[in-house]
């Protein structure tokens, strides 16, 4: 089974929450915090999801804020870690195919909860599509690019 990492800061707890419920079956979940609506720093949780699948602790990671973009900036610090933010499935989609996202970041208060889902779907189940798409990939590793 798929090792997939999750965190979230407060904004996006009860996302997070319904995220491991809907697919609890079909993933092995590391379950990163932070655990309640309790104000948190989400730079804290995007570093220890990076850090987890830098590591090789997890394949691929979600992430959730209140609007997926401070988070997946926290995230995407880590020259390792490709965090795509998606509203939609086709955003999802493309951001594995074209890009090899290992990261998906969602806002809980702009995406509702279904599109969510959908969107959890599409990103752990597309595979990159390497080719022509390689090199630029390569690329967002190299400091110098």
């Amino acid at each position: 089974m798929k090792k997939i990492a999750i965190a979230s800061d407060h904004a996006g707890y009860n996302l997070k929450s319904a995220i491991l419920e809907q697919f609890r079956d079909r993933y092995d979940w590391l379950d990163l915090g932070t655990n309640s609506t309790d104000s948190v720093d989400y730079p804290d949780f995007g570093k220890k999801l990076a850090e987890t699948i830098i590591n090789g602790e997890a394949e691929q990671g979600v992430l959730i804020c209140g609007s997926g973009i401070g988070i997946s900036i926290a995230a995407n610090r880590y020259k390792e870690i490709r965090a795509a933010n998606c509203t939609d499935v086709t955003m999802a989609r493309l951001s594995r195919q074209h890009n090899d996202a290992n990261v998906v970041a969602l806002g809980e208060r702009l995406v509702g909860q279904q599109v969510a889902f959908d969107i959890i779907e599409t990103f752990l189940s597309t595979e990159f599509e390497g080719g022509r798409h390689q090199n630029r990939v390569n690329k967002l590793g190299n400091e110098n690019s």
